[in-house]
């Protein structure tokens, strides 16, 4: 598929996504991001399946509010190329492309937007990179080893999806994380399929496109001889000594990663955080409150502003 696929989209999702395209060589690969108006850098990082999209109704109030938004498209996701081995993919892996990025464009001053494995990608970042990070916004993720809730240890979809052919094949062959995985994952879905469902289908035409969606998941530690596990171990030891200002808002129905279990544990990591602020949302919140969660993450900015000014 072409690189330029933003040209390719309906009308109807064209009207909502009209952002220039620009493009970051990060380690080889060729990285879709947008880059609207002037200030200190809001960062929104999406997760799997979903691509920048995601953050097309948070878009408009925050650059309106005097920021610089920066919405990158993981390497295999939305506009941004999509290898076909997966040994291309990794968590590491995605957050070099991620630390290439923000890096290469030299952004300081970084209020951090971290939803599903725009998580551990953008938090492993800012661990690393602190210096380079004003704040965290925290939703809908997860941030500690081992199976992250009782729903990643199901049979159906969790640990399918670890399987060498099952996995390939749902995910893969049958969309089943980008058509219907998305779909069931938002309140409003009458509304979803009609003005949204295209964007995230339309971008992962074919199985070799949708490899990451399948992949990705694999990366979860389902026990502590997991590749991934040390990762997060470093990665939950790291947040919980983190002083950064940090907000936490996630979606009421979310099933995927319940409010009750993740916000409060991201709370006692974080115990100077703001919030949890649960808004009407499943996994996928921004589809359902994205301008509410736009206002919040102003506000909060607003707050850090007021108060860098009194000292």
């Amino acid at each position: 598929m072409s690189a330029h696929l933003e040209s390719e989209l309906p009308a109807v999702l064209r009207g909502q996504w009209s952002y220039e395209p620009r493009y970051a060589n990060v380690n080889g690969w060729r990285m879709h991001y947008i880059d609207e108006g002037k200030g200190d850098p809001v960062v929104l990082l999406h997760g799997n399946p979903t691509w920048g999209f995601l953050y097309r109704k948070m878009i408009p109030l925050l650059v309106g509010s005097g920021r610089r938004v920066v919405v990158p498209d993981m390497i295999g996701f939305g506009l941004s190329e999509k290898p076909t081995r997966e040994d291309a993919h990794s968590l590491d892996g995605h957050t070099a492309n991620l630390t290439a990025l923000m890096r290469g464009l030299d952004l300081t001053r970084i209020a951090l937007v971290c939803h599903d494995w725009g998580g551990p990608t953008g938090l492993s970042f800012a661990m690393s990179n602190s210096a380079r990070v004003r704040a965290l916004t925290i939703m809908s993720t997860w941030a500690w080893p081992l199976p992250p809730a009782e729903f990643h240890t199901r049979i159906f979809p969790w640990r399918m999806m670890h399987a060498p052919l099952v996995g390939p094949y749902l995910l893969g062959n049958h969309r089943a994380l980008a058509g219907r995985g998305v779909y069931l994952s938002v309140v409003n879905r009458e509304q979803f399929a009609r003005t949204a469902q295209y964007a995230y289908e339309a971008v992962l035409p074919d199985p070799a496109s949708r490899l990451l969606t399948w992949v990705w998941p694999r990366w979860i530690p389902l026990d502590e001889n997991a590749r991934a596990y040390e990762r997060f171990k470093w990665l939950e030891q790291e947040l919980s000594r983190s002083k950064l200002p940090a907000l936490i808002v996630w979606g009421r129905e979310d099933e995927v990663f319940d409010a009750a279990t993740f916000s409060e544990r991201f709370k006692q990591m974080l115990p100077h955080a703001e919030g949890p602020h649960l808004v009407t949302g499943r996994h996928f919140l921004q589809e359902d409150s994205g301008t509410e969660i736009a206002a919040l993450i102003d506000s909060f900015l607003r707050r850090l502003d007021a108060n860098e000014g009194k000292q």
